[in-house]
């Protein structure tokens, strides 16, 4: 369960939010500037709020009224964005146990066989990422945030620098992931079709403020 009251300001733009949502995927679609990247940012702890709080199942990972802010490193929140944002010079596997390799032993949910097998990225495993295609980069962006052992995913439009083909290929990836891992995810997107096709519930965003849950 993940549950936040947010505020946030910076230049012109005011972020105000609240909300609670449980297991499954949670879509947060609105237009573009409408708060939707900053809420995860938030989240995820790369921006820290001016006011509120964030829970995780039962930590705390955010609290403005006792000075509490749990660094991103330490929050086991797993981030995909549309870009990938791989490491070009290291391996497929290497990117995918980068953060596998930096949390301890008894955490570690998900081991590099199963989730290689998961995306169908075995075969890939020695390959650069420059080497991969723009589907194939985006799979194991998604096998190294599983590898980290989330308790929740997040993701930025993981889609949105895919062409169609790249895009049908990708979506039975995710919808495996949450049927088969049954980590909770908060996914942004434009496309109602992708929100059709994954999400359990989903959340409008306008001007930094959360509309009520339109789906269940």
């Amino acid at each position: 369960m993940l549950s936040f009251d947010l505020q946030f300001a910076r230049g012109g733009f005011e972020l105000s939010t609240r909300a609670t949502v449980g297991a499954g995927v949670t879509g947060v679609y609105g237009p573009s500037g409408s708060g939707k990247s900053t809420l995860l940012a938030l989240l995820a702890g790369l921006l820290a709020p001016s006011r509120g709080e964030v829970r995780l199942g039962d930590r705390v990972l955010v609290d403005t009224a006792t000075r509490r802010f749990v660094p991103t490193w330490d929050r086991h929140v797993g981030l995909v964005f549309q870009d990938g944002q791989l490491f070009p010079h290291l391996t497929v596997r290497q990117n995918l146990l980068y953060g596998h390799s930096r949390i301890a032993t008894d955490m570690r949910r998900f081991d590099l066989a199963g989730v290689a097998g998961l995306l169908e990225l075995t075969p890939l495993l020695d390959r650069r990422p420059t080497l991969l295609s723009g589907g194939e980069r985006q799979r194991v962006a998604l096998g190294r945030a599983l590898l980290y052992s989330p308790q929740l995913l997040l993701l930025d439009e993981p889609l949105s620098s895919l062409d169609d083909r790249l895009k049908q290929q990708i979506l039975p990836f995710l919808k495996r992931i949450k049927d088969e891992t049954r980590i909770p995810m908060l996914y942004v997107t434009h496309a109602h079709s992708e929100l059709d096709y994954l999400a359990d519930r989903a959340l409008g965003m306008e001007r930094g403020r959360l509309l009520a849950d339109v789906t269940d």
